[in-house]
């Protein structure tokens, strides 16, 4: 799913290549979608590269290639890991679940509506069991991983991860992070300075260097299910 802004460049791209056959520049675009900077259309552009929806040739300077709208086909490659659940504090029980002495069910949620706040699209319909040993100390809940960005670390596309709620996390740490407020995405999170860094694990996709008030940890990952078909 995307933000609002992600689809409205991706239509405005679209229509200039139908139109000259020539992409946009970063400035045509950040004037066509109200913007304040190039970054924050560069921004943009990554997340629909990740995401599968475009791409860029290499070597080409305005170069972008359509792969697919929203209401097409699907992805020709994976996503952003964008975690396709919304999050936010989970309570576990206290006790171990029917589902074993040693297993817990914490919430499964489903997939996030870009924009909406999360506290308004908690799920706890859906329950996953999992080890007690992938607690973590805190609240914990599971999101299902789309896309291939962080592959290089064993995290693939239809995995449930194992969040455990918090607001702060360690340089080097995979966390949940909300960009402005409207783009969940798991990655491995570092600081510099002023800036946080939202660093994938597959060298296809670049790093994401932010400005510190526009990410907010969300949670860290603690464990990882995958089911074998």
């Amino acid at each position: 799913m995307l933000t609002a802004k992600q689809n409205q460049l991706l239509l405005f791209i679209q229509e200039r290549l139908a139109s000259s056959g020539v992409s946009p520049s970063f400035d045509e675009m950040k004037d066509a979608l109200g913007l304040k900077s190039k970054s924050g259309v560069h921004r943009l552009i990554n997340a629909l590269e990740e995401r599968g929806f475009i791409r860029r040739m290499a070597n080409r300077a305005r170069a972008i290639e359509i792969l697919k709208t929203p209401d097409n086909a699907a992805p020709q490659r994976g996503g952003d890991n964008v975690v396709s659940a919304p999050f936010g504090q989970a309570k576990t029980p206290s006790a171990p679940s029917a589902a074993g002495d040693d297993s817990f069910e914490i919430p499964l949620h489903g997939k996030i509506a870009a924009g909406t706040p999360i506290e308004a699209l908690e799920n706890r319909d859906s329950f996953v069991s999992i080890p007690g040993a992938m607690m973590g100390r805190g609240d914990c809940y599971a999101l299902e991983v789309s896309g291939d960005s962080m592959v290089e670390m064993g995290i693939l596309d239809g995995d449930t991860v194992v969040i455990e709620s918090v607001n702060t996390a360690r340089d080097g740490e995979v966390v949940v992070a909300l960009v402005d407020r409207e783009e969940a995405t798991l990655k491995t999170l570092r600081r510099n300075g002023q800036f946080v860094e939202l660093v994938p694990a597959n060298r296809d996709y670049q790093t994401q260097v932010l400005e510190a008030d526009r990410v907010q940890v969300q949670g860290r990952l603690v464990g990882l299910l995958r089911q074998y078909h």
